[in-house]
């Protein structure tokens, strides 16, 4: 009787958990893509000779930060209002 509870034991010790699984495979890869990421930004801003630590610094923070292009910019409708609190003025 000791062994069947041994053996039980150990079979749901040998079961997969392949949701937590994806999700820990998820993290590491966006781990990965937030470290390329980074160290390439670093890697620009030290041959741009920036000014200070500051400078390099925020060009590392705001790494993941893409350029608006033309098309959002202009005539764009708002998907978020800069003070969702304050009254609408239309």
């Amino acid at each position: 009787m000791a062994t069947n509870i041994k053996m039980m034991a150990m079979s749901e010790r040998d079961v997969i958990d392949f949701p937590a699984l994806e999700l820990e495979l998820q993290a590491a890869v966006e781990s990965e893509r937030r470290y390329q990421r980074e160290n390439e930004a670093k890697l620009r801003a030290v041959s741009q000779r920036v000014a200070s630590y500051q400078e390099f610094r925020d060009l590392v923070l705001t790494c993941h930060l893409k350029p608006l292009e033309k098309k959002d910019k202009e005539g764009a409708p708002r998907k978020q209002p800069w003070n969702p609190v304050a009254p609408s003025t239309n």
